[in-house]
């Protein structure tokens, strides 16, 4: 996989303001040239939905290929020179308790395993992680909850990516800050817009909300222990001129490498230290 955080533009960022991780991070959640597939699933959720949506097409095309069949039987069977003698029938009975009852048991199916499946992006749990993301015309803004600070995201230009670490072909992918996330914890995020509808999404994490104006919603993951590395997303909602020029970048680490680089956070961002010394009254 590509690298993209060299140790020394990460050892840099974090003293100029990008408070950014210093280790080198691969690059796991990206869109390839040319791929047909999914990202890797970074998440239960993703795993799941992937999943399903893997069902759903080994179902279709079963259907599909019985249809086709049976077309080219009818066709073989009934035509001009193969059946002299047209049918007088008007209907069969038994073909038409198939026709409803067989498309209704596979409806019941898809349900079932599609229910799961929606009860687990919508059932939002306590979060360990709460990061409020608001989106703006054209550029995204996360605050740590729990941390009481904040910074916001914006798009690098091709002629800064190298001094953040970051090659060439993640232009329009890469920002100058990033969301981190400890693997293994629940992350729950509080999805608002400032002035028009935007929509943030990371693909591989299996989650997509759309960010309302006066509105706050929730969407969740847990990125498994295992997949540490920079995922990227995009806003996926129209949202003005330069909807296509506010990408998303999120880290995932270690929960030890989340601590250390939380409390650079906390004194680059102003937030709650994590200890409070309080003069002695002597």
């Amino acid at each position: 996989m590509t690298k993209t955080l060299r140790p020394l533009a990460l050892l840099a960022a974090v003293f100029t303001g990008t408070a950014a991780m210093a280790q080198d991070l691969e690059v796991i959640g990206r869109p390839t040239p040319g791929g047909t597939g999914f990202q890797p699933a970074a998440t239960d959720i993703s795993q799941a939905t992937f999943a399903l949506d893997n069902l759903l097409h080994i179902i279709s095309i079963l259907i599909a290929g019985f249809v086709a069949l049976l077309i080219i039987w009818v066709i073989v069977r009934y035509n001009k020179g193969a059946n002299k003698t047209p049918g007088t029938f008007t209907h069969n009975t038994g073909v038409e308790i198939a026709w409803t009852l067989i498309p209704i048991v596979i409806l019941v199916f898809i349900g079932a395993q599609s229910l799961p499946v929606l009860f687990k992006q919508q059932e939002i749990p306590e979060g360990d992680v709460v990061i409020k993301v608001t989106g703006y015309q054209w550029y995204w803004g996360y605050e740590y909850v729990d941390e009481e600070f904040g910074f916001e995201g914006f798009l690098l230009g091709k002629d800064e990516l190298a001094e953040y670490g970051y090659d060439e072909d993640l232009y329009l992918l890469a920002t100058d800050t990033a969301v981190v996330v400890p693997t293994g914890q629940k992350i729950v995020m509080q999805v608002t817009g400032a002035d028009v509808i935007h929509s943030w999404t990371i693909p591989a994490f299996g989650v997509k909300q759309d960010a309302v104006p006066g509105r706050l919603a929730e969407l969740w993951f847990t990125v498994e222990p295992g997949m540490e590395g920079v995922y990227f997303g995009q806003c996926s909602e129209l949202c003005g001129k330069d909807h296509a020029y506010m990408p998303i970048t999120v880290k995932a680490v270690t929960p030890e490498e989340y601590e250390a680089w939380l409390e650079e956070a906390r004194e680059e961002y102003a937030g709650i230290p994590q200890t409070v010394k309080v003069a002695s009254a002597e």
